[in-house]
């Protein structure tokens, strides 16, 4: 029941995507690149940061008169730069809320991904102590209001001799050396989370890091529009003496407050380790059966490194060949990495169908469904086409089902994602009387292995080895990308795309 609730939402989600596709095109399509416009935020409000730090008095009466200074500064720079550091910080949890929406919904939380998950769930604690710590320096009355009921929360705990909430009872309780912490806590966390980042990144290769340019301006003139029409102000400065009867409260970070009152400090607690725990529980929740992953033919393996420079995770290296003599390096899969994507069966020069062996073995290959298998597949489907126009489809199991396109005159096949065609395959079934290939796979941007679609496109135009040599009639040839549930949609393009060659066949 929970896994097709899951499905239904991931529809919903993939719907959403689809609608912004309209708005910003798929390349540009923030909900693409909500990894990296994490990234992006982060420099942001690092970049701001380090601007407000210079002028920021660490004390008990000059921090929040240094804050207020700052409206003053010429030409807005002060204040630009105030708000640019608060809304560079909520646009991060914001996009870091939808990134881990996005991932859960596709459950990449288990097998080759498992090592990523686990070590984003701790970077959401170090986010809310950096940003919270963040609202204490400006000491106003939001960061009292924050500070004492931080501090009463944290009482619940069995933790501590003494309430922690007595240290803000009175003007005098709080002294410079506590911003002086404060201010080596903001610093040194986000620090850590920068660590984290680059971490959670380490078996992603070429991690989206930056957005598009087009969006990274786009999103740079947001922040700028914001900061100019709505800066970020401060309340009232903070007095220990008397309670603060109506503050503001930025929902993004100081969220967790309102909820201890209005419930418990006990059931926000639970609410907050059992989220922590969930996710870190989330892969042994699964019950995905791991495919089996890409194997390694020494006597294929010539060691060239394209399979290695394809993966998408890493999981691919070089290491002295096993077979002396025959070649210095060879390909090795760390089947912890591997995705069982087939993108570097995709990508070895000796997945070609043209090679003349009885039995087409290649120097990496996928067990499920081996280069020489869907050679011979594809052989017998070629002899059954009877109806023309003769069309031959490659697609993806993660995308449209390119199964549902039967027809007298179309012979389907699904690899475990597009990225394992290798191009000579679609050179081979013109040649042996395919009239049309059509090439499909997950949208634009949404590839479930990440680059599959992209090292097609780049295969396909001659920018990526192993490519689809030039005498191949581009006309005869079609790329249509098509998520699950757009078949109707795919079904269309296979129409017009055939429709002039049947006219001109009859």
């Amino acid at each position: 029941m929970l896994s097709g609730i899951r499905v239904s939402l991931l529809h919903g989600w993939r719907a959403l995507e689809t609608t912004f596709d309209r708005a910003f095109g798929a390349r540009d399509n923030p909900l693409r690149h909500l990894g990296a416009l994490g990234f992006y935020f982060f420099w942001v409000a690092a970049a701001s940061g380090i601007y407000l730090y210079v002028f920021f008095d660490t004390s008990v009466a000059g921090a929040y008169r240094s804050v207020e200074a700052l409206r003053h500064q010429p030409w807005l720079i002060g204040s630009v730069a105030r708000s640019l550091h608060r809304y560079a910080s909520d646009g991060f949890v914001a996009v870091m809320f939808l990134h881990l929406v996005k991932e859960t919904l596709a459950a990449h939380y288990r097998g080759f991904r498992l090592f990523s998950w686990l070590t984003g769930v701790p970077l959401i604690w170090l986010v809310y102590v950096s940003g919270i710590g963040g609202y204490w320096l400006v000491w106003d009355r939001v960061a009292q209001f924050s500070a004492a009921a931080t501090m009463e929360w944290l009482d619940w705990l069995p933790l501590f001799g003494e309430p922690l909430a007595r240290n803000f009872l009175h003007a005098g309780s709080v002294s410079d050396r506590f911003f002086s912490l404060l201010v080596f806590v903001h610093i040194g966390v986000p620090l850590l989370l920068l660590l984290g980042m680059w971490v959670h990144i380490q078996r992603v290769s070429l991690a989206d890091t930056a957005p598009p340019r087009r969006l990274g301006w786009g999103v740079a003139v947001a922040l700028l529009a914001l900061s100019l029409l709505k800066p970020a102000l401060s309340a009232p400065p903070a007095h220990l003496d008397t309670e603060p009867a109506r503050v503001a409260l930025d929902w993004f970070y100081l969220f967790v407050h309102p909820l201890a009152y209005r419930t418990s400090a006990g059931f926000a607690w639970a609410l907050v380790f059992g989220a922590t725990l969930l996710l870190a529980a989330a892969p042994l929740l699964s019950r995905a059966r791991p495919e089996p992953v890409a194997k390694v033919d020494p006597e294929n393996c010539n060691g060239c490194g394209r399979c290695v420079a394809d993966c998408p995770y890493a999981a691919v290296q070089l290491v002295p060949h096993s077979l002396k003599g025959k070649y210095r390096m060879q390909a090795q899969v760390d089947p912890d990495l591997c995705a069982a994507c087939g993108i570097c069966a995709g990508a070895c020069p000796s997945s070609t169908p043209f090679r003349r062996m009885e039995t087409l073995v290649s120097g990496i290959d996928m067990p499920l469904l081996p280069i020489g298998v869907l050679r011979g597949r594809l052989d017998s489907a070629l002899s059954r086409l009877v109806s023309r126009p003769r069309v031959v489809i490659f697609g993806c199991e993660c995308a449209a089902d390119v199964n549902t396109l039967a027809a007298p005159g179309v012979a389907s096949f699904s690899l475990p994602c597009i990225g394992n065609l290798p191009p000579s395959f679609v050179e081979y079934a013109l040649r042996n009387g395919a009239d049309r290939v059509l090439v499909t796979g997950c949208r634009e941007g949404d590839c479930a292995y990440r680059f599959g679609n992209r090292w097609i496109e780049q295969r396909f135009s001659g920018e990526r080895e192993p490519h689809l040599r030039r005498h191949v009639a581009r006309e005869r040839v079609r790329i249509a990308w098509a998520n699950a549930g757009d078949e109707e949609r795919l079904r269309a393009q296979l129409t017009e795309f055939c429709e002039p060659r049947a006219r001109r066949l009859s």
